[in-house]
């Protein structure tokens, strides 16, 4: 038989699938896999099954039903400030996945450089290197997860189409500053590139930290694309609908990707997405001030066992720092003894590292669950790091 996709070939499969295996066969309790294990407002799933009994439930229109996106529209209004015409710019997308490979796919010529920065969301680097991109990697390293300024001046080149960033930041729980995103559109505009950010923890904002999206900045509306997801907005990971924004032609190039992979997105969750969209201030603030107390819940937890953690202003997940127990081998060592001996599944974050010299003495916990689990899974730990001390 002859050879398959050489792009591939490199890449196994994904640490989350890896380590959600090995919790299942050791019965542990899983913190590897990014999904909270409560599902979302009954109001918003009542919606959805009750659209898919009065239909209609054919193809919808390739760039979203006009109910969503008109909403995301709105929401972009209501929390950027955004001007957006929701019938040229806004995309929906099965996922914010499929809005990232649309946007590779769309926007990249083979040759074309791509600035992204590592610890990187396992899905970009194989998404970048199909379309013929080659990756310019600037690492941030923990506890802090700060730009080195010079490093990523050194990444931009004549040659570099594209910037793809996360804020706030999988796997790092890193909320980008103004003064960072001040510096990355600097870059954009004098190499004339895109940005595609990836906001899907757009509402996950903890303490005083505050989401700024990119697109807000001077110069940047035409050249970026959002991307969010009412999967993380609303605990619904499975339902898998993204919406992206951006400027009339560019979504439009964007869009000619879309219609060729999934083209498009089960109406009766669109129409779902579209009421939750319209929540209250109520509903956001509730999920952040849960997901805050859930973080500091379970960040108080690691410290009482020893562990130190690093920064952590947003998203599901928080990083620990395993030598500060005194373990000496690799985070991926690491987090196959919890999985296997403790009963308690993490992914090593050195695996969301493609350069060399990553740190390899964290390991990334989701803490996006509730709290009796988070609670039973600092247990296991304090009770299995106490017999080995």
């Amino acid at each position: 038989m002859k050879n398959t996709s050489d792009v591939l070939a490199g890449f196994g499969t994904t640490i989350f699938e890896v380590m959600s295996k090995l919790a299942i066969e050791h019965q542990a309790i899983n913190l590897g896999q990014g999904f909270p294990d409560e599902d979302g407002p009954a109001d918003i799933r009542h919606l959805a099954a009750k659209s898919v009994e009065e239909g209609p439930n054919q193809y919808p229109p390739m760039m979203g039903v006009p109910e969503l996106r008109q909403a995301v529209a709105d929401h972009d209004r209501r929390f950027y400030g955004l001007n957006v015409d929701w019938q040229t710019d806004v995309l929906v997308t099965s996922g914010a996945t499929e809005s990232l490979a649309a946007c590779m796919l769309g926007l990249i010529n083979p040759g074309d450089e791509v600035v992204l920065f590592e610890p990187l969301y396992d899905c970009y680097l194989p998404m970048i290197k199909l379309a013929g991109g080659i990756p310019k990697f600037v690492r941030l390293d923990p506890p802090n997860w700060e730009i080195d300024e010079e490093k990523l001046r050194a990444a931009f080149s004549d040659k570099t189409k594209l910037i793809l960033m996360n804020s706030p930041m999988n796997p790092t729980g890193k909320v980008f500053t103004r003064e960072e995103l001040e510096l990355i559109a600097e870059l954009s505009i004098k190499h004339d590139t895109y940005a595609i950010c990836d906001e899907v923890y757009e509402h996950i904002v903890f303490g005083q930290k505050e989401h700024l999206s990119l697109m807000t900045l001077p110069g940047m509306r035409e050249r970026t694309a959002r991307i969010a997801s009412a999967g993380k907005t609303f605990s619904l990971t499975g339902w898998k609908v993204g919406y992206l924004t951006a400027a009339a032609d560019l979504t439009a190039r964007i869009a000619k990707a879309h219609q060729f992979l999934t083209f498009t997105t089960a109406p009766n969750l669109q129409r779902a997405v579209a009421y939750g969209l319209a929540k209250d201030d109520a509903f956001y603030n509730d999920l952040k001030s849960s997901m805050e107390a859930k973080r500091d819940r379970f960040r108080n937890g690691l410290q009482r066992i020893g562990f130190t953690t690093a920064d952590c202003d947003g998203t599901y997940f928080i990083n620990a720092d395993i030598s500060s127990i005194g373990f000496d081998g690799t985070d991926e060592e690491f987090c196959r003894l919890i999985t296997t001996e403790a009963g308690v599944a993490a992914v090593p974050c050195s695996a969301f590292y493609q350069s060399e010299g990553a740190r390899t003495n964290f390991a990334r916990f989701c803490f996006s669950k509730r709290d009796e689990v988070l609670d039973a899974a600092i247990e296991k730990l304090q009770d299995f790091f106490g017999k080995r001390g």
